[in-house]
């Protein structure tokens, strides 16, 4: 078995899963053979037989773009832009009071 992780693409991860399913389930010698973790055959197994060959990709790091998410989640990404520009405004007012406190000296 691999000692290091390694890279697959989506299309080696869909050849070690028919494969694995073709030799009945065998997470052990898949993983010697394809020189990948025995965890990580379990894993991409789990995820085909949940969402098929479309459970396979690596969607880590991946933010959703502002069509693929519903109207709460649209909301909830214009309320927290607007409460870090809030922010950004009363950090400029204390500035300007500072500034006015220390001219004032």
């Amino acid at each position: 078995m691999a000692d290091a992780r390694r890279k697959t693409t989506i299309e080696e991860r869909k050849e070690i899963v028919e494969y694995c399913l073709k030799h009945n389930r065998d997470y052990k010698g898949t993983a010697a053979i394809y020189d990948v973790s025995y965890s990580q055959v379990y894993s991409w197994m789990k995820k085909y037989d949940v969402n098929g060959k479309d459970g396979l990709s690596d969607k880590r790091g991946r933010h959703k773009t502002n069509d693929e998410v519903d109207e709460l989640e649209l909301l909830r990404r214009e309320n927290l832009r607007l409460k870090r520009q809030l922010e950004e405004k009363d950090m400029v007012v204390e500035l300007l009071k500072k500034v006015k406190e220390f001219e004032g000296m």
